[in-house]
């Protein structure tokens, strides 16, 4: 028997044993079951519906809750391609030197043509990791892209670093992110719900709550001596800043101020609403710019989402106060 007859009995062996095996497995398994089988093998739940193009499953069932919801900002050094570099800073307690860093594009070149926002080109926000020591400031941008200012370090510990801008070129505003480890003796604190403080004289109060993925209005009052503060000044074009971080990974927070800012003809308060979104559950440290007598202070403030009480410790988080915590 030659060779390409003995292939063709082969298949046809084959052919035969497939067949029989077809018939008994519809005889032992009913058809639906075998449907339902051949469904759950394509779709693994309803959750992957299609292989993507390495033939591996499509995770998009799993991830798609996740994906709907925005991340938190303020946790990457790169959001939209555009990144923070060139960080640098004093490394010791009051050592005096200038904080420096640049943002990029996409190309890797340093972005020099940004929009305006709440009159300023690039909002710097510093925070030690425990939320101690918070300062909002203002570099100045030189002609190469580098945004630089004076910087001595009061205290010890690692520090996050916020550049909240938004490049011309971006559809969106962003926030990137770094740190800095500063040497030194440290004792980290930590932080309970504190609804009330006072700083220079002014006592800070809040009301309403932060309901977990819901947008919330938070309305802060400025007291002095028990009475309304209604000589609130304009500050960035607004009565008030308020920046919200989420204790333990410090995740930035946007928040909007609420209602037409003060002028020096007409000056603002006692009340300043906000309006913001809490993405999960737990502890939020707020700080709050008012500008006053023609100074800016910042009120540190504690909050939990509606609901929750996570376990706190000892301290409100403290803002540090020198002459690099506002440029104004």
């Amino acid at each position: 028997m030659n060779a390409p007859t003995r292939l063709g009995l082969f298949g046809l062996a084959l052919a035969v044993v497939f067949a029989l095996a077809a018939v008994t497995a519809r005889a032992v398994v009913p058809e639906e079951t075998a449907r339902a089988w051949a469904q759950e093998s394509t779709t693994h739940g309803g959750e992957h519906a299609s292989p993507n193009d390495d033939g591996t499953g499509d995770a998009a069932g799993d991830h798609s809750a996740h994906d709907d919801a925005a991340a938190p900002a303020g946790l990457a050094l790169e959001q939209d391609n555009y990144r923070l570099t060139g960080v640098s800073a004093p490394t010791e307690v009051d050592e005096r030197g200038r904080l420096e860093l640049t943002v990029t594009d996409a190309d890797g070149d340093p972005v020099t043509d940004y929009s305006i926002e709440h009159e300023e080109e690039l909002h710097l926000v510093v925070v030690r990791s425990d939320g101690q020591h918070f300062r909002h400031v203002h570099p100045q941008r030189a002609a190469d892209g580098t945004w630089s200012l004076p910087w001595t370090w009061q205290a010890a510990g690692t520090y996050r670093l916020y550049a909240d801008t938004t490049p011309a070129d971006a559809d969106e505003g962003v926030t990137l992110t770094s740190t800095v480890d500063v040497a030194g003796d440290l004792t980290p604190t930590g932080s309970q719900p504190t609804r009330t403080t006072s700083v220079a004289g002014l006592d800070v109060s809040i009301e309403g709550d932060l309901v977990l993925g819901e947008e919330s209005r938070l309305t802060l009052r400025v007291e002095r001596d028990g009475e309304p503060v209604t000589t609130i000044e304009p500050y960035l074009g607004a009565a008030g800043h308020l920046v919200a971080l989420r204790e333990g990974d410090l995740a930035y927070l946007h928040v909007h101020p609420e209602g037409e800012a003060p002028t020096a003809a007409e000056p603002g308060g006692p009340e300043i609403d906000f309006v913001t979104t809490a993405p999960t559950p737990g502890r939020y440290l707020l700080y709050l710019d008012v500008k006053v007598d023609g100074q800016v202070h910042t009120a540190p403030l504690v909050v939990d989402t509606a609901g929750s009480s996570p376990a706190g410790s000892t301290a409100t988080p403290s803002t540090s106060h020198g002459d690099t915590d506002h440029d104004h």
